[in-house]
């Protein structure tokens, strides 16, 4: 399990007559997301959703709050080595080696996470079925399409065989036979019981696939439970129309 507890970041600005001034993109956010499910991260542009994601995948301090981690048998991993086995990433802005091929990348991140040369073909052979990367492997990533440079961004998450996925707009900007792929993958790794965090502007996405959702805005959590707890709550009939319900104050329930 993961959970942040009071998760704080608050940055400095600078105004255009050189005024500092100090700001929350993330103000004291507090949920968990348990094992085997899927749980949405849902808001617009600078509400805080990568900010939030960063500090749960341990890549950015929180200014204030926690975030803990939990094994199955409930006891807290504190180890930095130990979370980063725990978890796998994916940023929106996650880079590639162009000049290696999906095969050749994969192998390396095998080789750094301490696996034998047998073990990473067989990681290797897995990983590819399971996103359909056969036709590709073999190819130089700067010769990916953008569907496919995302699936092998998604494969350099697997070869650890996280308990934890962190990603962050996994299908932007991907043609419907990618996403679906991707998809497809999250539903999966949920079913094995792992637990899977994205977020999304997809709200037709979020609301067929997510078990539960957390929706922020201006780095505040405005609303959280399953879909249909949020539209009964809102008395609308899809999570577009309830996330404008909650920032128009339109929710039955004061938040």
């Amino acid at each position: 399990m993961i959970e942040a507890r009071g998760l704080t970041k608050q940055f400095i600005r600078t105004q255009k007559k050189g005024k500092k001034e100090e700001f929350y993109a993330v103000d004291h956010v507090s949920f968990e997301a348990k094992d085997g499910e899927i749980l949405g991260i849902l808001g617009p542009n600078g509400a805080g959703k990568t900010t939030l994601l960063r500090m749960l995948g341990s890549l950015m301090e929180p200014t204030d709050g926690a975030v803990m981690i939990t094994d199955k048998n409930g006891e807290q991993i504190t180890k930095k080595e130990d979370l980063k086995m725990r978890i796998g990433y994916l940023s929106e802005n996650t880079k590639l080696y162009g000049r290696f091929t999906v095969r050749e990348m994969l192998t390396i991140f095998g080789e750094l996470y301490g696996y034998n040369k047998e073990e990473i073909e067989e990681k290797i052979q897995v990983i590819s079925d399971l996103l359909q990367m056969d036709e590709f492997i073999e190819n130089r990533i700067d010769k990916l399409s953008t569907g496919q440079k995302q699936r092998t961004s998604i494969a350099r998450c697997l070869v650890h065989n996280p308990d934890i996925y962190i990603f962050d707009e996994p299908t932007l900007g991907l043609d419907i036979i990618s996403s679906k792929a991707i998809i497809d993958f999250m539903k999966q790794e949920r079913e094995r019981g792992k637990t899977v965090l994205y977020s999304t502007h997809y709200m037709e996405e979020a609301e067929f696939m997510c078990d539960r959702i957390v929706m922020i805005n201006k780095g505040k959590i405005i609303a959280s439970g399953t879909p249909q707890e949020l539209r009964e709550d809102t008395n609308t009939s899809n999570l577009r129309d309830t996330f404008f319900a909650y920032i128009e104050g339109g929710a039955k329930d004061e938040l």
